[in-house]
C-alpha cells in the first residue's frame, strides 16, 4: 500500500487536505483543522498544501 500523504476523496471540507492528513496520521480531522485554525500563517500553509498534496486515488 501507498504510504503517501495524499488529499482525502471522503472527508472533504474544503478541498481534503485535513482530511488527507488526518488519514495518514491515523487521527480524526477535526483535530487537525483546530490545529489549521490556531496555526500561524495558516491561510499560507494551506494554499500551499492544497496546491502541492496529489489527490487520492479514486475508490480509495
Amino acid at each position: 500500500m501507498d504510504n503517501k500523504i495524499r488529499k482525502s476523496q471522503t472527508d472533504i471540507s474544503i478541498t481534503g487536505v485535513c482530511g488527507g492528513i488526518a488519514e495518514y496520521f491515523g487521527i480524526p480531522s477535526l483535530i487537525v483543522r483546530l490545529i489549521f485554525i490556531f496555526l500561524p500563517a495558516n491561510i499560507l500553509v494551506y494554499i500551499i498544501l492544497a496546491n502541492t498534496m496529489p489527490d487520492s486515488p479514486r475508490g480509495l
